[in-house]
């Protein structure tokens, strides 16, 4: 599977050498075997999740103190009879006694997990989830031999040890956060490909396109060796400073591909060229090496890429990264003469990070608006800072190899949809929107202004323990002046003392080198969302989409934090603006989480939005426009098929009363197909509790774990770039719960999608396909008993 994937990806696979993420405590410069460990991972959490909650409730207890009555000191329930190791599926029993005594204090098993009580199954599950990440590293911490690594997998253990304990989100405690050096390696090698080969042809430059993706793709996958490993090889070496990045590596990269309670982050995108330096040597000659020895296994289409020009690539890269005055490793790299920032085309992205909580599209090429990017996770500290805001990578177009897989029913074809693609992406075909047209996107004005390099958008923030950046304070005295004309209700001195608090940022809106708008935020990580508290743009500014334009950077800077929850107190002023902007009255995010947090305004009303992280929302209406241009194409197209005139119908004049639909000429032409025969069902109410008892069903089957959660990306590597529309249980009971299947074939169609992709993307012989030819019985069956289609 880790070949194909990383040709999915859009990079050329070179055997396996350091394409597999390699399973923590398995040593070595590869990772054989590791994906198998994180599948076997992921099976046992989706077993555990799938048990019933008596079973959950007591692999909690065993690490819950007690909460009894006298302050009882044991930290985790332990059975009388404890299981065998390893234990036997013959002799588990499903019975649980809450009130079997502790092996060790002799309190009851509900003792320990009274606090679990009233727990949603959601919460429960993520605490299941984080317990067999402690168990995992239990035995790696035991299985280990290398020192450092030991440390770093116990320092690991204790820390989801205390989170259970806590009931709170695993948060590591370092000096320093993600990123680590800027610019990041991804960066470093976008701009190497810019200034190396951006005068090449476009198809020219596509090859060394798919060069970088294919380099950037095997350091994230790559296993770096331990630092004792390296002291033996390079005696001279900057020890300490490896060992801080190994560290690092272990934990933000590494360990989180099997454990993914904890947050995880891509390799070239956290690290900067101290790593690659130290990688770099070594990773060139295996990579070499193993493109020699598996030559022949290569599809005759990549030899030539690989055996030919990524030893060329990577000489000239090698030279980029050595070098003292290369100019790629810059910051003020692509800068213009005046010293201001022009816009850095990214050609390249590694592949995208498997977040614990959601699940984005893949990153690819797009044009950001500034130099730098928005790290993926805060600092601790409050700093003084500017961060360019970075848009966010939209979806990447699909290959020809995909375009080859076979057709799902009811997509339309995909040579049809390259067809209406090409003239949509030719300018010439693309009718020009007049920004001044009923039609015009309302940030399309703004974000035309930021692509020619009008106006800039820095997230800035004030601070008391570094030296004051003269710049920064500027913009931050130009936002409150802002404020306080555009929001006159508001004392003066409130705006001044949020607006330079160390614990607020402030997205800034620059035009001409001076602040003409911003919204002033709280984030709370800790709680999952953000607190808008103040949002204005100067007077003589508006009308113009910069509103929109900004809460829209905001969305994207706050997706990239992993934060996808708003509120804020809205005056009647504004209500009408955040309306527009997707916030509501109907509050998504639990009281419990924001009273006592947020800053209560008398006569406002409190409104909340939800983030799609799904969205580039600085490209949506963008997206939204070329996709009426697609629909638009195909319905003309559509139309012109059948504009041919049929006789009329004669039949009736001959006493005919009536005839069959499927007999009127062109009818069939036109798209109409036959109702398919089964009992609709009209009652709503009955439809669903109808649905409702057959996806219980189906979920309890014995087949189902395969197909219960989202595939992770991190456990089938390249699926969302095969698996057009990907289906999975938990999203259709999601979809069940807020009524969309008005129908029988709306849901019938999602579950079949679900083995539909199955087998598509597993071989027939592999246990995922044969369990989803099971279950699909089992739901064929279901339905027919239900009375929705003829048996």
């Amino acid at each position: 599977m880790a070949d194909s994937a990383v040709i999915q990806q859009g990079s050329p696979a070179i055997g396996a050498a350091g394409s597999v993420p390699a399973a923590p405590g398995a040593g070595g410069t590869e990772g054989s075997g590791a994906a198998g460990g994180s599948a076997r991972i992921a099976v046992k959490k989706a077993q555990l999740r799938s048990s019933p909650r008596p079973k959950k409730l007591e692999k909690l207890g065993v690490y819950s103190s007690c909460k009894a009555e006298g302050a009882c000191k044991c930290n985790g329930w332990k059975s009388q009879n404890p299981p065998p190791t390893p234990p036997r599926t013959d002799q588990q029993s499903n019975t649980v006694n809450l009130q079997e005594p502790c092996r060790s204090c002799s309190h009851t098993l509900g003792d320990h997990v009274t606090h679990l009580e009233n727990v949603s199954e959601e919460e429960m599950n993520r605490l299941l989830g984080i317990v067999l990440d402690v168990e995992y590293l239990y035995t790696c911490v035991h299985k280990e031999e290398d020192a450092d690594t030991k440390q770093v997998y116990f320092s690991l253990f204790k820390l989801l040890r205390k989170s259970i304990l806590q009931m709170g989100k695993p948060m590591l405690e370092a000096q320093e956060s993600p990123p680590f050096e800027k610019p990041s390696i991804e960066q470093g090698v976008n701009n190497f490909v810019q200034y190396k080969f951006s005068h090449l042809p476009s198809k020219e430059r596509q090859t060394i396109v798919e060069l970088a993706k294919m380099f950037l793709n095997q350091i994230n996958y790559w296993q770096l060796e331990t630092p004792s490993q390296r002291r033996l090889r390079v005696p001279n070496d900057d020890a300490a400073g490896y060992k801080a990045n190994y560290t690092r590596w272990l934990c933000y990269c590494n360990v989180p591909q099997f454990c993914d309670s904890l947050p995880r982050y891509e390799t070239t995108q956290i690290f900067g060229r101290t790593l690659l330096r130290s990688v770099f040597t070594v990773m060139r000659k295996q990579l070499l090496e193993q493109a020699r020895q598996e030559k022949d296994k290569l599809p005759p289409e990549k030899r030539t890429l690989i055996l030919t020009h990524f030893p060329k690539f990577l000489s000239m890269l090698e030279e980029e990264v050595y070098s003292h005055s290369s100019p790629i490793w810059s910051q003020d790299f692509l800068a213009g003469a005046s010293g201001g920032q022009i816009p850095i085309h990214t050609v390249i992205a590694a592949p995208p990070v498997a977040r614990p909580l959601y699940y984005s599209t893949s990153p690819v090429s797009v044009d950001t608006s500034n130099c730098g990017s928005v790290s993926p996770a805060r600092k601790a500290a409050s700093v003084l800072e500017s961060n360019p805001v970075e848009k966010r990578k939209a979806s990447e177009p699909l290959s020809h190899e995909e375009n080859k897989r076979p057709r799902v029913v009811g997509d339309i074809p995909m040579e049809l949809i390259n067809e209406v693609m090409s003239t949509i992406t030719d300018p010439a075909a693309i009718p020009e929107t007049n920004l001044l047209s009923a039609h015009s996107a309302r940030d399309e004005a703004a974000r035309i202004e930021e692509r020619r390099g009008v106006i800039e958008f820095h997230v800035i923030g004030n601070s008391l323990n570094q030296k004051p950046n003269k710049r920064i304070l500027m913009w931050l005295v130009g936002l409150q002046n802002v404020f306080s004309h555009q929001l006159p209700r508001m004392p003066k001195e409130y705006i001044t003392r949020l607006v330079f608090d160390p614990k607020h940022k402030t997205l800034s809106l620059i035009k001409d080198g001076r602040v003409i708008g911003g919204i002033c935020f709280r984030m709370f990580p800790s709680q999952g969302f953000t607190e808008i508290v103040f949002c204005a743009v100067t007077s003589n500014e508006q009308v113009k989409g910069y509103g929109t334009h900004l809460m829209n950077h905001l969305k994207e800077y706050h997706i990239k934090h992993e934060i996808l929850n708003f509120l804020t107190y809205a005056d009647e002023y504004a209500i009408g603006y955040f309306k527009k902007q997707g916030f509501s009255k109907d509050i998504k995010v639990s009281k419990a989480k924001y009273v006592g947090y947020i800053k209560d305004y008398e006569g406002a009303t409190l409104m909340g939005c939800e983030l799609n992280p799904s969205i580039p929302y600085t490209e949506f209406s963008v997206i939204i426009k070329k996709q009426k241009e697609i629909i638009k194409k195909l319905i003309e197209r559509k139309q012109a098929q059948i504009r041919k005139v049929y006789p009329g119908l004669s039949c009736f004049k001959e006493g005919v009363r009536q005839i069959p639909i499927e007999c009127i000429p062109g009818i069939r032409e036109t798209g109409w197909k036959p109702v398919g025969k089964g009992k609709e069902m009209k009652d709503p109410d009955q439809l669903y509790s109808t649905l409702k008892t057959i996806l219980q069903h189906v979920k309890s089957h014995q087949n189902a774990w395969p197909f219960m959660e989202p595939v992770k990306k991190t456990e089938a590597p390249g699926y969302y770039q095969e698996i057009r529309f990907p289906m999975d249980l938990k999203t259709m009971s999601e979809r069940l719960k807020s009524r969309y299947y008005t129908t029988r074939k709306l849901f019938m169609a999602d579950m079949q999608r679900i083995f539909t992709n199955c087998r598509e993307y597993n071989l027939p012989e592999s246990e995922y396909y044969k369990c989803a030819n099971l279950l699909e019985k089992f739901f064929y069956t279901k339905i027919k008993e239900a009375g929705l289609i003829e048996k």
